[in-house]
């Protein structure tokens, strides 16, 4: 399987997702690399880049919705045809959606990763969603909180190990970074806010290690209840 080849990634920069999109890009657009090449595992990908797991998987999210690469379940992440018309339907719909659609559809979706999350995740698991957490409340600025808490939620889907919903959080996290979400979170984003979201996190992977599904979701609902209050006024 070829390598990423990282000589000319800068492993300088503050921001993980930039070292994981830069490398990702740079192997795509080799001449030896065409449709059917097989990239590296997720865990090869995040060992080479010196970063989370969560980031890789996130990046491979966003190139299988805009039909750049296709993952096959138990086989690997392959590299698709060049098809203008790939997946339209989940990329149009990730692209076009609101903030309100968003914070809608977390709400409906997120408390019940939990009981998953209660039945099935493990100590591997939990340790990704914490070191997540503490990433986000070590974060020297908007952009390494904005993103540690995407891996954070991101992670918890993860550890449902049920594939569909992760897919189906994964359109969401396409959605936030495609939509206005950003501008809006920076410009309601305030220490004292960082702090209640960091606390809430706190709230919600201590129900998850005490596997109390019912606390683990209302948790997860006052948070993003929070959120929203926060980012939309409503």
């Amino acid at each position: 399987m070829p390598s990423l080849s990282l000589q000319d990634i800068d492993r300088k920069s503050r921001k993980p997702s930039h070292i994981v999109d830069a490398a990702i890009e740079k192997f795509l657009e080799r001449p030896d690399i065409g449709p059917g090449s097989k990239l590296p595992t997720e865990r090869a990908l995040a060992a080479e880049l010196n970063v989370a797991r969560s980031a890789v998987r996130v990046a491979l999210a966003r190139l299988e919705l805009q039909g750049r690469v296709v993952r096959i379940t138990g086989s690997g992440t392959y590299v698709a045809d060049p098809d203008p018309l790939a997946k339209p339907e989940i990329s149009t719909a990730a692209g076009d959606s609101s903030p309100i659609e968003i914070m809608e559809a977390r709400l409906l979706i997120e408390p019940c990763l939990a009981g998953p999350v209660v039945a099935r995740g493990n100590s591997a698991d939990l340790a990704a969603i914490r070191h997540a957490m503490n990433q986000a409340v070590e974060a020297v600025d908007f952009e390494m909180f904005e993103y540690w808490d995407g891996v954070f939620h991101h992670a918890i889907a993860e550890a449902t190990h049920n594939q569909l919903l992760i897919d189906v959080y994964q359109t969401i996290t396409t959605s936030r970074e495609q939509a206005d979400w950003g501008d809006m979170k920076r410009s309601s984003f305030t220490e004292e806010r960082r702090q209640t979201y960091n606390r809430e996190h706190g709230e919600i992977i201590a129900a998850l290690q005490t596997r109390n599904t019912a606390r683990a979701e209302a948790a997860v609902r006052a948070h993003l209840l929070t959120v929203r209050h926060n980012l939309l006024e409503l």
